[in-house]
């Protein structure tokens, strides 16, 4: 039985690998979740930081039209790898809506589209979203392409997303296949990852066959290892390897990084619960708005709420237990503020 401490340590070093250029990290994670909050910057950018040379906030964003990346849904929402992206689609796309079809033809009549100026066309009728609240209609129209693979993200003005037809797709994967690379993507972001888990992110994709037959042969067939270690099944791709040890550093991780991605899995391999709490009433948080986990060696050892305030970066720490008291452990303390100061640059 592979022993708890390995298994950690091989997902430390297969998630955190060398740094590399941008294209070539999204190209070897497959996918890097995003988010909206900025504090103190987005999680695709500090999930990027930290596999990236010389990376900056923002990079992505800037860069985006240049690289061989989409915005999609995979099990969360991201950017995806185009070869990861054309595992996901097709989906639906049939069934559409009067609205749609509209949306659809003027943007294929007229190129690239922002939301504000699709209003021009259609118009501002306003309908009740997934949430409860009001979106307009026009925009949640775009959304729904782009989810059916119609549209696709070209850039983002101002954080706002701008779309434009999709190339046609080419001739798709069987769906047996496509299954089948889509556990192996999958597995290998968040490897190793508890079999339930993958189990659950791939249930959208149930339409392509049984992901527990498939994920049962890939196992006999040695594409998937696996272990169970405390009663949890953990399963990884054949191909990932592990380093023997990794290096002394201090690194404040994304709340919705890979590595601490799955909760289940971070109190099973660090033995304390993290919670993401920027939706958390404030007198109910216990970390703070947007701890990060604090990443010491092949341990998490507590978290970081790190801000801009005056042009300058303020970070404060805390502990699950003691604060380490080796002299190493306050030099790559204040050696990751300030990596996370260069990277902010211009945005303190």
């Amino acid at each position: 039985m592979l022993p708890l401490h390995r298994l950690r340590a091989r997902a430390i070093s297969h998630s955190l690998f060398p740094p590399s250029t941008l294209r070539a990290a999204i190209d070897r994670l497959g996918f890097v979740q995003a988010d909206p909050i900025r504090s103190p910057a987005r999680a695709q950018d500090l999930i990027l930081r930290h596999r990236v040379t010389g990376y900056r906030a923002g990079g992505l964003e800037r860069h985006y039209p240049s690289l061989n990346v989409e915005e999609d849904s995979l099990y969360a929402y991201g950017f995806v790898s185009r070869r990861v992206w054309r595992l996901i689609h097709p989906r639906k796309t049939t069934g559409l809506s009067a609205l749609e079809r509209k949306v659809f033809e003027v943007v294929r009549k007229f190129g690239r589209m922002h939301p504000r100026e699709l209003e021009s066309h259609l118009g501002r009728e306003r309908v009740i979203n997934a949430w409860g609240g009001y979106s307009k209609a026009t925009t949640q129209a775009l959304d729904d392409l782009h989810y059916r693979g119609l549209l696709r993200v070209a850039r983002r003005e101002n954080g706002i997303r701008t779309y434009e037809a999709a190339p046609p797709p080419a001739d798709p994967l069987p769906s047996a296949e496509r299954l089948r690379q889509l556990v192996l993507a999958i597995a290998s972001i968040l490897a190793p990852a508890p079999q339930k888990t993958l189990q659950a992110n791939l249930a959208r994709y149930r339409r392509l066959g049984s992901v527990r037959t498939v994920l049962s042969d890939m196992r006999c067939s040695g594409e998937l290892e696996s272990e169970t270690v405390d009663g949890i099944a953990y399963v990884w791709p054949a191909s990932a390897k592990v380093a023997s040890d990794g290096p002394s550093m201090v690194r404040f991780l994304a709340p919705f990084d890979p590595l601490v991605w799955d909760r289940r899995r971070f109190e099973h391999f660090w033995n304390w619960p993290y919670r993401f709490e920027a939706y958390t009433p404030v007198a109910k948080r216990i970390r703070g708005y947007y701890a990060m986990p604090v990443l010491w060696r092949h341990q998490i050892i507590g978290w970081a709420n790190a801000n801009v305030a005056g042009g300058s970066l303020h970070v404060d720490v805390g502990f699950v237990d003691k604060r380490p008291r080796e002299k190493d452990f306050r030099v790559e303390l204040d050696a990751e503020i300030a990596r996370m100061e260069w990277f902010l640059g211009e945005q303190q």
